[in-house]
């Protein structure tokens, strides 16, 4: 009994299960296993912690297993980590499609330059910021076409305008602060040059390769291929195949032939390594990816093996090309351009801005043979005849030149001074410069188109023709008193001569003091050349932009200026006076060259010699100024003695800028030599 007590009396542990047969509070008995009320609740939460385990989205990480697997995912994490990552990538790529779209051109792609071209057709100069000068595809050889679509993407024609690899490469590399390879297909490359900016990030990487789908898809494939052979960059400050068929090879893009393409198309993975000019290194570079680019062409269909055989000799390009210098041909190029612009605007109505935005294809008169010739002439007698280290008369001297042809007024040539690029007014088209007896001619004529006679004696027993050669300035004065100082002026501007150049109408102004350009003089006496009729000078024959021509450029219409006996009668007393001065002088068919020049009468501060042969017009001029002095200095110590006021180095000019283009071999003999006249004053 004692025991049984004990039992009875002894507790249960806590959550313990009740012995069977062990009664309730209320004496009922409790089955075996039954929990205590403590472990009830214990039992409860491991449930609910079961239930909790068993509703987890992402078994993560992973239940029941231990150490590393704990933390490995299985393959359906694998593959739902994967699925969904390919959806949330889908997702933002539609978000981005749908939110990027083209945008307008950036400044720099819809900029040219205004390119120049001398009256062969050849590029004379390309200026602006950016030297461009876009073309259509069919100006561009197809063998062109071929070189850069094989060295480029070959697929060009067929895929959808985007590398998706190439993509994921660049990315890859960007992320991991690396530099980004190649790859972009040519549509990718046109977007890069037409749309966005240069730089290297994931965004303008992501959006490069939206709009390149988006210009698939909107564009041609004909139109993407113009604009990036419009726009890419070749070196030598070539952007476009055309600049760079000028810079690298002095010809027009429709020119190239297919090994001169191959190279350019080479030039497009990196100018500064490609462009054998350079250096050995480069030279070695540019023709191995010349070969190369040749061979792929085979590779991929677009050149027969047969046409691959011609191209064994590497293309040499020029060395450096100088079109885009305004200081080109002896510094004068900048003259022509600021002469083609002037008159543009002029006869257009162009502004200085249009002008400045680019796009312009500017085709002008102007001889490349006769520029040079004109400006070495300028060059060497200066630098023979004159000493401004020695000499004082000698500083500030300047000359300015033109010629224009007699046929029609076509400015053939123009000497605007040392250097553009210095030198910023051009002596050729300069106001001020008093023409002195040079002018006397359209008092001459004024008076023979009125019924004068020429062989009629005046003052100090001359006839006119006579006073002409000699001078004769009071033989002039008077007659130009008698035929009305008016009547002077109209003849002079009814020959060419423009009004605002005219002097007052005063008793000098029979002698020269009205101020005409080297460019009117000339056309003025190409008046008297072409039996009086008179054609202003011009230019420029023709401009286009985006392949529209500008209007307004037609060629001056001929007038009626003088009778043509009036025109030879003076053309007669200026053979006199050309002679007088060079001697016995023909031109290249054998005709006497006629001209008119300033004397030692003329107190003007100018020397001018103006002549004509059959053909050609020019006019020299002379004269000397000082810094910030708007006075033009005395001649009468320039180039010593024997240069007559600086008479004979302009006859020397004008004699041998023509020698050998107009003049016979041999004219010219009676013009001292330029080392006798340079050791006169010594």
């Amino acid at each position: 009994m004692r025991t049984h007590a004990r039992r009875e009396s002894a507790p249960l542990p806590e959550g313990a299960p009740v012995p069977e047969g062990t009664p309730t509070p209320e004496g009922a008995p409790v089955p075996e296993g039954t929990p205590t009320p403590e472990g009830a609740t214990a039992a409860r939460q491991r449930a609910t912690a079961r239930r909790r385990r068993r509703r987890r989205l992402v078994d993560y990480p992973r239940r029941g297993r231990r150490g590393l697997r704990r933390w490995l995912p299985s393959w359906r994490q694998w593959l739902g980590g994967l699925l969904l990552g390919l959806g949330a990538v889908a997702g933002l790529f539609g978000y981005v499609y749908a939110t990027v779209d083209i945008p307008d051109e950036n400044a720099a792609a819809r900029r040219e330059a205004n390119v120049y071209y001398w009256a062969d057709g050849t590029q004379m100069v390309s200026i602006g910021a950016v030297n461009r000068q876009n073309v259509p595809l069919d100006e561009i050889p197809r063998s062109v076409r071929n070189a850069v679509i094989a060295a480029e993407n070959d697929s060009f024609y067929s895929d959808s305008g985007v590398d998706p690899q190439g993509l994921g490469r660049a990315l890859v590399n960007m992320v991991k602060g690396q530099e980004t390879q190649g790859g972009s297909t040519i549509t990718q490359q046109y977007v890069k040059n037409t749309y966005l900016s240069q730089d290297q990030t994931v965004t303008r990487k992501v959006r490069e390769f939206v709009i390149s789908l988006k210009v698939d898809r909107s564009k041609s494939k004909d139109e993407i291929l113009q604009g990036y052979l419009n726009s890419s960059w070749f070196g030598r400050g070539a952007n476009g195949v055309e600049a760079a068929a000028h810079a690298y090879y002095g010809i027009p893009a429709r020119r190239l032939d297919a090994s001169q393409g191959a190279l350019l198309a080479a030039l497009l993975k990196g100018a500064e390594l490609y462009d054998p000019s350079v250096s050995a290194a480069n030279h070695r570079r540019a023709a191995a990816r010349w070969a190369w680019i040749l061979d792929r062409q085979v590779a991929v269909g677009r050149m027969s093996a047969k046409e691959r055989a011609r191209y064994d000799k590497f293309p040499e390009p020029l060395k450096e090309s100088r079109s885009t210098s305004l200081s080109g041909d002896y510094g004068q190029t900048g003259y022509l351009v600021d002469a083609a612009d002037k008159y543009v605007r002029q006869r257009t109505g162009l502004t200085g801005k249009e002008l400045a935005q680019g796009g312009y294809r500017i085709h002008t008169t102007f001889d490349k043979r006769r520029v040079h010739r004109l400006a070495r002439a300028a060059r060497d007698v200066l630098a023979r005849d004159l000493r401004p280290r020695e000499r004082a008369d000698d500083k500030g001297v300047q000359v300015g030149a033109a010629s224009v042809r007699t046929q029609d007024g076509a400015v053939l040539a123009l000497y605007g001074g040392a250097d553009a690029t210095r030198h910023f007014s051009s002596n050729a088209d300069t106001s001020g410069v008093p023409a002195g007896s040079a002018f006397k001619p359209f008092v001459l004529a004024a008076a023979l188109q009125d019924g004068l006679r020429a062989d009629r004696e005046g003052p100090a027993g001359m006839t006119p023709g006579e006073a002409l050669v000699e001078g004769g300035n009071a033989t002039y004065r008077e007659l130009g008193k008698e035929v009305g100082h008016r009547r002077v002026r109209q003849v002079a501007v009814d020959a060419g001569m423009l009004e605002r150049s005219m002097a007052r109408p005063d008793a000098s102004f029979p002698l020269g003091t009205s101020t005409p350009s080297a460019i009117r003089l000339a056309g003025a006496y190409g008046t008297f050349a072409r039996g009086g009729l008179q054609h202003d000078p011009y230019s420029v024959t023709s401009v286009t932009k985006d392949g529209e021509a500008v209007g307004g450029l037609e060629p001056p219409r001929t007038r009626r200026a003088l009778d043509t006996r009036v025109a030879g009668q003076v053309g007669a007393v200026l053979r006199d006076a050309a002679e007088d001065s060079l001697g016995r002088v023909v031109s290249r068919d054998g005709r006497p060259v006629a001209a008119g020049r300033t004397t030692g009468q003329d107190r003007f501060r100018s020397a001018w010699f103006a002549g004509y042969t059959p053909q050609v017009s020019t006019a020299v001029t002379l004269f000397r100024t000082r810094p910030r002095d708007p006075l033009l200095q005395p001649l009468s110590g320039v180039g010593g003695k024997k240069s007559r006021y600086g008479n004979a180095l302009t006859e020397r000019i004008w004699r041998d800028a023509l020698l050998g283009i107009d003049l016979a071999p041999g004219a010219g003999s009676k013009v001292a030599a330029p080392e006798a006249a340079a050791s006169g004053d010594r």
